[in-house]
């Protein structure tokens, strides 16, 4: 056996007797509902750099999600889950806002978003 073929069976061995690296984990799901004139919760604490998926809820109009900072920009209708999928870079405290007019009430439809 020459000594590159021992090197290379010795680096497979090694590879092969090596822990698997762990799965990697799975986004923690944070469900906004969106309903004529606010979002349950109004206040959201996510980890900075932890990814996350903010999935978006209505049973009665189409609204909107914006947040230019977090780069958030989302549309979700009555009946279907929206998935927006987030990993905050930065701390801090976000306003976020619907951006669908549905209502007299529209202009008050905000929330915060807090990045530790």
């Amino acid at each position: 056996m020459t000594a590159s073929l021992r090197i290379g069976s010795i680096a497979l061995l090694v590879a092969l007797l090596a822990p698997a690296s762990p799965p990697a984990q799975e986004p923690r799901v944070v469900e906004i509902r969106a309903r004529r004139f606010e979002f349950t919760p109004n206040v959201v604490t996510l980890r900075k750099d932890e990814p996350v998926v903010l999935r978006l809820r209505t049973d009665d109009f189409t609204h909107g999600l914006y947040m230019k900072e977090l780069g958030i920009d989302s549309e979700f209708a009555p009946g279907k889950a929206v998935d927006v999928p987030l990993t905050p870079r930065k701390a801090g405290r976000y306003s976020v806002i619907c951006d669908h007019f549905c209502g007299s009430g529209h202009g008050n439809m905000k929330m915060t978003i807090v990045v530790e």
